[in-house]
């Protein structure tokens, strides 16, 4: 397949963007296994999700400054959108552990929070595999099958931690608290899959 040069230019921008992603993930996933360190994580964590959010500025302006896209505008749009909420819903969550102030998140945090990586991961390869995607369709496909997998994982693991929490926390903020945390880290495996659908849909459009 050959790629023009317009291909190229949105192609390393959509990479360095899975890139970021990734470097959010790992920095997410080590907040929780070594909470003490929650403050200058989560501050490098947010210099990621804004340093994203200029890759994603510089998509969207190139997309209504290109004549000819290298794929349909909307899903060059939805796709950099999902990539770009995955990031904030991860910055999200620091944030919100520490304006809680929460002591010790859910031991459940960690397990989604190791999930939520194993599935940026794997959208990291699908997204970098989309650049010769017509050599890489059935790899690509592979690869959106299993983030799905790991969503419907993190689902299971959601349920558990909510009843466990409704069984034995106590205190109704310390709960509603921890719940929240909870549901914005399954909430970011929901969008990794919401991103597989759409690489997924790109994929059986274009080849």
């Amino acid at each position: 397949m050959i790629f023009l040069p317009k291909e190229v230019k949105f192609s390393d921008h959509f990479e360095i963007l899975a890139d970021k992603i990734q470097a959010g993930g790992i920095l997410l996933r080590q907040i929780l296994e070594d909470y003490d360190q929650l403050d200058v994580r989560a501050s490098k964590l947010k210099d990621i999700e804004h340093e994203a959010d200029a890759v994603a500025n510089t998509i969207y302006r190139e997309l209504h400054a290109t004549f000819i896209t290298p794929l349909d505008r909307e899903d060059i749009f939805s796709l950099v959108t999902a990539l770009d909420n995955i990031l904030d819903m991860m910055e999200s969550t620091a944030t919100k552990m520490q304006l809680y102030r929460i002591k010790s998140p859910p031991s459940e945090c960690l397990e989604l929070a190791s999930l939520l990586h194993r599935s940026i991961v794997l959208v990291n390869r699908a997204i970098h595999s989309m650049r010769h995607r017509g050599e890489n369709v059935s790899a690509i496909l592979s690869t959106c099958v299993e983030i799905n997998s790991l969503e419907n994982e993190a689902d299971q693991v959601m349920r558990l931690a909510l009843t466990r929490l409704f069984e034995e926390e106590k205190d109704i903020f310390e709960l509603i608290k921890s719940k929240e945390i909870l549901e914005n880290i399954e909430s970011a495996t929901d969008i990794c899959e919401d991103v597989s659908n759409i690489i997924e849909g790109i994929i059986l459009k274009y080849g």
